[in-house]
């Protein structure tokens, strides 16, 4: 069997939310790293479409989302931290997410792998996996998408990583 590249500096990027298919995504990324080095880029982008509609607050409210931000973060460095010695980075955002995860892929020629985890639900897999996972040609990330079932348990993961 061969020996992990654990020399190679792969990261793999996952975007942060409160999501439960968000701890899905990290635990694949931090388990995968772990086995074959690299590293997580924590992704966490803050949306302000909403705060121009609230004039006088509006600084109020950005710094209200960055520390919101900065919270789920984190919480997703701690459960990093529970799986082993792994190297993060962090990124918060602001504007559109779909948008700005493209701007952080294009800026950082590290970045190999986009970890999504899907939904759960009757309607779908969610938004993000659905966006990325139909864009063909130009419209397409240069970077591979691995999308990980939202109900996998952690045992399920680590087996798979």
């Amino acid at each position: 069997m061969a020996e992990p590249l654990n020399d190679y500096k792969r990261k793999f990027l996952v975007v942060i939310d409160d999501s439960k298919e968000a701890d899905r995504a990290v635990s694949f990324a931090a388990h995968r790293v772990k086995r074959t080095g690299g590293t997580v880029v924590l992704l966490s982008v803050i949306e302000t479409q909403d705060f121009a509609q609230f004039l006088g607050v509006e600084e109020v409210m950005r710094a209200e989302a960055r520390e919101a931000a900065e919270r789920l973060i984190d919480a997703r460095r701690a459960r990093i931290a529970q799986i082993g010695d792994i190297r993060t980075e962090t990124v918060i955002r602001e504007g559109d997410l779909v948008g700005e995860i493209g701007k952080v892929v294009a800026a950082d020629p590290g970045i190999a792998i986009l970890v999504l985890a899907a939904a759960n639900s009757k309607d779908g897999p969610g938004p993000l996996v659905t966006d990325f996972a139909t864009r063909a040609g130009n419209a397409a990330l240069p970077v591979i998408v691995t999308i990980i079932p939202g109900t996998m348990t952690d045992e399920q993961i680590v087996a798979v990583t």
